[in-house]
């Protein structure tokens, strides 16, 4: 079979599953007032927030409402997990492929275990919508949504396996986009030509913003290398020889729990008996000033916080030393390990300042030209969709060398 015509296999296997995956969102379960949910809710903050990872599903409540959420809080559990018990860290790194098999045979039950829990909580959450309510419902309402988050797990993990891209990344870059037309649509009605002159006008500023952050999620700081080898011949350092360490190494993910964490406030308000605190709460939210401080220092204190977790500077110069490798003018082992947390440490920096800075650029421009589309597609999102298109890209890329390499090689 041609390069070709695999290649177009996987891409329609990937899209037919990524299209019953979007279907199922808007299968209703029965027995709710869908209509008077969906006004209830349709300004909550941290129900706008989650609907970007289920597309919706938060406010529609279908079969496939939780979508892949469950999966992506087990998975991330399961990564601070492993940093912390040594019997997972010893699965991932000591018993290879098997030992990940493990690993991902645990973040599915936690995922399930996940799913019911967030399926409870929905139950207590929508019971004012609710026609008869009555514990043959609260049995429905958590198989119904605990098994369509599994069946769209299973269809991620097939996607990973035998279609193009990675399976959750691309669930959560499909609902983004749809939820991208109706918020234009809300945003800038046709009746106002300012504000289609001015989103015009934004265009060239949404592309800007759009380019810079490829080009940060793609930095790279290059660590020259040299082994021992290079050392005892006296050659020159290889310019192919380094140690990449990214700009943004945690990726979307400082942003995604920032945001989550500047959310919940507005969510939690509502149950808070006491009026004292609920004011509190208000006015730390609406003061434009301390919502800005605490959304920054959030995003550079997760950035932190997930590069420590993504990236260990002690394990890197222990391999580094195993390799007979070593940095130029820098002793191994211990000299080593400083010297990259430095350098890790100045280029997180960096990262969460441009992170904060792309989280607020959709605010700015919500305040200047009433626009407020942009804010709804903002810096999670855009991280998110480049994040994905570009190792989707990639992906096919490696594959279509990787196969001429292989007819070559016949």
């Amino acid at each position: 079979m041609s390069i070709n015509r695999i290649l177009v296999k996987k891409i329609i296997l990937t899209l037919l599953l990524l299209i019953i995956a979007r279907l199922g969102i808007f299968i209703p379960i029965p027995g709710i007032d869908h209509d008077a949910f969906y006004n209830g809710v349709g300004n909550n903050a941290f129900v706008s927030f989650l609907n970007i990872f289920s597309g919706g599903g938060f406010s529609t409540i279908g079969v496939f409402a939780l979508g892949i959420v469950p999966y992506i809080n087990s998975s991330l559990v399961i990564q601070l997990l492993t940093k912390t018990i040594p019997y997972l860290e010893n699965l991932q790194k000591e018993e290879g492929e098997k030992g990940r098999q493990k690993i991902t045979q645990i973040t599915r039950y936690l995922a399930l275990g996940w799913a019911v829990i967030q399926s409870i909580g929905i139950c207590l959450w929508i019971k004012p919508y609710v026609f008869y309510w009555n514990m043959n419902f609260i049995l429905d309402i958590i198989i119904s949504l605990s098994t369509g988050s599994m069946i769209v797990m299973w269809f991620s993990e097939i996607i990973t396996e035998k279609g193009i891209g990675n399976g959750p990344s691309l669930i959560i870059f499909q609902n983004i986009i749809s939820g991208i037309p109706q918020s234009l649509k809300n945003s800038i009605p046709n009746s106002n030509p300012l504000i289609l002159q001015q989103a015009i006008i934004l265009l060239p500023l949404f592309i800007t913003m759009l380019v810079i952050t490829i080009l940060v999620q793609e930095g790279i700081r290059k660590i020259n290398i040299i082994s021992a080898r290079q050392l005892i011949k006296q050659y020159d350092i290889d310019p192919q020889s380094y140690l990449p360490l990214k700009l943004n190494q945690g990726g979307v993910m400082p942003i995604v729990f920032a945001s989550a964490s500047m959310a919940l406030p507005t969510y939690l308000q509502s149950l808070i008996p006491n009026k004292t605190m609920q004011e509190i709460v208000n006015n730390c939210i609406n003061n434009s000033i301390i919502y800005i401080i605490l959304y920054g220092t959030l995003i550079i204190f997760f950035s932190y916080f997930y590069s420590s977790l993504v990236l260990n500077t002690e394990d890197l110069s222990n391999n580094l030393k195993k390799m007979g490798a070593s940095i130029p003018n820098i002793r191994p082992g211990e000299d080593t390990n400083k010297y990259l947390k430095k350098i890790i440490n100045r280029l997180t920096f960096l990262g969460a300042l441009f992170l904060f800075l792309v989280a607020l650029v959709p605010s700015i421009i919500a305040q200047v030209t009433q626009i407020n589309s942009f804010r709804g597609f903002g810096a999670t999102s855009l991280l998110i969709l480049v994040g994905v298109a570009i190792d989707t890209a990639k992906q096919i890329q490696t594959y279509i060398i990787s196969e001429q390499y292989e007819s070559l090689m016949k």
